[in-house]
Parts: structure tokens; C-alpha cells; sequence
């Protein structure tokens, strides 16, 4: 990295990057399906699904549907989860550590994701990570949303950092895009909430990392 550019900022995606949040989540979904006379989902299969947000997981639980019913699903499951926001929902192992060696480093961190405001800041304040936090950029913070680089060139003006300057760490394939389109370090998150069938090293991020603590290693090479 140019010494122009070294690391100053690292920017999280929020579901299964910088939180797992699949218990709460998927809670909230069982509790739907008991609510329209249907079985739970196998835990394991839905957790892989989580990143994909509300709709994709209506879209796994429920199978086609038409769109007036499948929003109406949608919108019923997001009044339940907000009820299970902070439950069982808790950084994944190692991610503390992280956060609180940026935090001594002098390196300001961010979030960006895609899930809406009203369940994002309380969540994080719940967790006592939003006063910490440098910036919060959520799903309808601006007209566009991830793989879209606006957000991510948004938190770097909030953060006060140049795009060049910020790592970007995601689990999901529209993170490194996104991350790659605003011109910052990209890192995909592989221990986070992987599609069956996805291959993380696949998505030309600029680094790979199978659980939070391998982004020390990362943070001092490049800061």
C-alpha cells in the first residue's frame, strides 16, 4: 500500500461480518412460519441464507409466492424481528478483540450494510457498539444500496477517510464488489453466512479471511 494511502479506516458489513445475527433472525422467521401453519427451517440451511436479508429469507421459507403476499410476509417478519433484535445476537468470536485494537490503533471503523436504519442503530446500541462506531451507513441511508459503491464512498466521507485509505470486510459477493467499485481493500469474510454453493476466494476480493482474529494480522501490514 502507498504510503499515501495507508490503512486509516476499516469499514463491516453487519450480518455475518461484523454480528451474528442468525439466531435472532431466523427466530423471527420460525415464528412466521408457526404463524402460517408451517414448519420450521432447518437451521443450518437458513443461516446460510441470512445475508441475503428479509425477502431472501421469505423467498427460501415460503417458495413462490406471489409479490403482493411475499411483501406482506416480508413486512410481517420484520415486526417480529424487531422484537428478537439483541436476543441471542452477538459479535462473532474474536471480533472484540478486533474492534478494540483498531480502537487502540488509532484506526476508526465504520459500518455499511444493507438492513434498514430502525433495526440497525437499535441493534447496535443494544450491543453497545453504536457509540463506538465512526459511521452507520444502512440499506435506506441513501437511494442505493450494496453492490452499489455509494455507500461505502459515503461512510469514507463521513469517516473522514480517503476511499483508498479504507478496508471493506463483507460476507457476501455484492460486499467485494461494492468494496472494489469504491476503490478500497476489499476482504471477504468466510466464516460469515456463506450461500451453499458460494465460494468466497472466488470473489476477487483482495484478501480471504476464514474467521475475525486474521484481521489483525491484515490491520498491521497495511496501517
Amino acid at each position: 500500500m502507498d504510503p499515501a494511502s495507508r490503512l486509516s479506516a476499516v469499514l463491516f458489513d453487519l450480518d455475518g461480518t461484523l454480528l451474528d445475527t442468525a439466531p435472532d433472525m431466523l427466530a423471527a422467521l420460525d415464528q412466521l412460519l408457526a404463524e402460517e401453519s408451517r414448519e420450521p427451517l432447518e437451521y443450518d440451511f437458513g443461516r446460510a441464507h441470512v445475508s441475503n436479508g428479509a425477502l431472501g429469507l421469505i423467498d427460501v421459507a415460503f417458495g413462490k409466492l406471489g409479490q403482493a403476499h411475499r411483501l406482506s410476509l416480508r413486512d410481517r417478519y420484520l415486526v417480529l424481528y424487531e422484537h428478537h433484535l439483541a436476543k441471542r445476537t452477538v459479535p462473532f468470536e474474536g471480533m472484540d478483540t478486533v474492534l478494540e485494537h483498531l480502537e487502540q490503533a488509532h484506526i476508526r471503523w465504520g459500518i455499511v450494510t444493507n438492513k434498514p436504519t430502525h433495526l440497525t442503530e437499535p441493534l447496535l446500541d443494544a450491543l453497545g457498539l453504536l457509540s463506538r462506531c465512526g459511521c452507520v451507513v444502512s440499506g435506506d441511508t441513501l437511494p442505493e444500496r450494496k453492490p452499489h459503491p455509494q455507500p461505502l464512498l459515503h461512510a469514507a466521507e463521513l469517516i473522514g477517510v480517503e476511499p483508498a485509505q479504507a478496508m471493506y470486510v463483507g460476507d457476501a459477493d455484492r460486499d467485494i464488489q461494492a468494496g472494489r467499485a469504491a476503490g478500497m481493500m476489499t476482504v471477504a469474510a468466510a466464516y460469515g453466512f456463506i450461500m451453499p454453493g458460494d465460494d468466497p476466494a472466488a470473489w476477487q476480493a483482495d484478501h480471504c479471511i476464514d474467521s475475525p482474529v486474521e484481521l489483525l494480522t491484515l490491520v498491521d501490514r497495511y496501517a
